[in-house]
């Protein structure tokens, strides 16, 4: 799906795509709010499909691409240390980035970060973050991933994406 079609639909057409992205990933009287959450995502991010634009809002660029051989990618990551914590679909962690067959970079999803101080899992989205994990720099964390802009085989909550490689 082009991704012109995808910024000039915006959130109507992640709320309608979203249940057939969801099966089982949420209660059954929480969907209304999942796909509230997953348009106020996608509304936040959408101004960063211009790769220029989150550097300019303090998400800092990275050079280092995260991949698994056995899993597929998550890209580069552009963290916003400011949203460290957050839990508000409209205040991502970190952006992630792939990089396309032009050499520039186009945003594939975004990423929630929280420490874990021995609390249990984070909820967004209807369900729990993944975690904890240890990630350097930050300790341990928990995390959840959202491929927005890059459909994700393995769904739309993986960690890993196995269409994303890293160069």
């Amino acid at each position: 799906m082009p991704r012109s079609f995808l910024a000039a639909c915006g959130a109507a057409a992640l709320a309608l795509a979203s249940p057939l992205l969801l099966p089982g990933s949420a209660h059954a009287g929480d969907n209304g709010s999942v796909e509230r959450d997953l348009g106020r995502a996608y509304n936040a991010t959408a101004k960063y499909l211009h790769e220029p634009n989150a550097p300019q809002d303090d998400f800092l660029r990275t050079d280092d691409c995260k991949s698994d051989p056995a899993m597929g990618g998550m890209g580069y990551h552009y963290a916003k240390l400011a949203d460290l914590g957050s839990t508000d679909p409209s205040r991502p962690t970190a952006l992630l980035y792939a990089t396309g067959k032009n050499g520039e970079r186009h945003l594939v999803g975004a990423e929630w970060i929280v420490r874990s101080t021995g609390q249990p899992a984070p909820v967004m989205f209807g369900r729990k973050f993944d975690g904890p994990f240890d990630i350097a720099g930050l300790g341990r964390v928990f995390d959840r991933h959202v491929w927005l802009y890059e459909e994700n085989p393995a769904g739309l909550f993986a960690r890993f994406n196995p269409r994303i490689s890293c160069p």
